[in-house]
């Protein structure tokens, strides 16, 4: 007599499908497939670290975030029109609360957790559609806590289309001691679009004295136009040895790193520029290193600073928005609200 060994089920909860299922009809759908929350690559610093959390694994319920908003032009004013969510990340309704921008939303990106933290596989994917306008930003700072096991994934993917015009500049992220990080930002932006976008790290918890003790935090930043031809491509890759982070090429051994990038065809390249080093040089020359280039095709210009208060690194980035912001629509940036 024989007997057929069959393995026990795997629990729906994992998203994984079992085989004749149709994605859809899965748990979570398409969203929760691997194919959609894993990235196709993975920098060899981070992928290093790859393996089975010794909590939930990879996949399971609150390990992947997704967050879809997709934004339309209604009646002269942009309102959201899309909009999936699955926890951690999570958004408010978008506020309206700029007088002289009646027609422009804040929107608030936000998550239910403390922190990222081992094995989390996070997703946004934002769409603008054409003629639209918006402000993106978070609600607090990011927290990428310890791990042991793994590492974490956070993608963004912006969908930037005809004459829409975007700001979207998150709080900065702060990688705990021995946390794995890859973050990526994925633009695709219309010949006639613009996009003002910032990224700003922090050495870690500097009141715990742990500058610089995270394991690695490698970020992309890609810009494409809709056919796929490449305009900017940027990418940081810190992986400090006791506490160090290398020369200025890097962070010089500093605390904070920020970059800014802006693609619009509202103004030259080198005008803009000439106006970004112009409003930062004289407040932030000395207590900052910084510079300014021009990106290729003129496609726009792109700011990165390094320094040791985040305050002042923070100041410095509202300071080129403000001015960025009067050059690009003529009208006075406003206070963003921070609870």
């Amino acid at each position: 007599m024989s007997t057929d060994v069959v393995a026990p089920p795997v629990p729906p909860d994992l998203g994984v499908v079992p085989a004749g299922v149709v994605p859809d009809a899965a748990y979570g759908g398409r969203r929760l497939q691997p194919a959609h929350y894993e990235p196709d690559r993975v920098p060899q610093e981070v992928a290093r670290y790859g393996g089975v959390p010794d909590t939930l694994p990879t996949g399971s319920p609150g390990k992947v975030g997704v967050l879809e908003l997709e934004f339309a032009r209604r009646g002269g004013v942009t309102q959201l029109v899309g909009h999936y969510q699955k926890s951690p990340l999570q958004i408010m309704h978008p506020l309206y609360y700029e007088s002289a921008r009646p027609d422009l939303p804040y929107t608030y990106l936000m998550s239910t957790g403390a922190g990222i933290i081992q094995g989390d596989r996070l997703r946004t994917d934002l769409v603008f559609g054409p003629g639209t306008s918006a402000y993106v930003t978070t609600s607090a700072y990011t927290k990428v806590l310890k791990m042991e096991h793994d590492y974490a994934v956070a993608q963004m993917n912006l969908d930037v289309q005809d004459d829409a015009y975007v700001e979207y500049l998150p709080d900065p992220v702060i990688p705990f001691a021995n946390s794995r990080l890859f973050q990526r930002t994925r633009v695709t932006l219309a010949g006639s679009a613009t996009l003002i976008a910032g990224e700003t790290v922090v050495a870690g918890r500097l009141g715990r004295d742990e500058r610089h003790r995270y394991a690695v935090l490698a970020s992309d930043f890609e810009v494409r136009r809709p056919g796929g031809a490449m305009v900017a491509l940027d990418r940081v890759r810190l992986t400090p040895d006791d506490g160090a982070t290398g020369g200025l090429a890097v962070m010089d051994d500093r605390d904070v790193l920020s970059m800014l990038y802006v693609l619009t065809p509202r103004a030259p390249a080198d005008e803009l520029a000439d106006l970004l080093h112009g409003v930062l040089a004289p407040a932030y020359g000395g207590v900052l290193a910084l510079g300014v280039s021009v990106l290729p095709g003129d496609a726009g210009v792109w700011v990165r600073m390094v320094g040791d208060d985040t305050r002042v690194v923070t100041g410095a980035t509202t300071t080129a928005w403000a001015a960025l912001r009067r050059r690009l629509t003529g009208r006075d940036a406003p206070t963003i609200r921070k609870t």
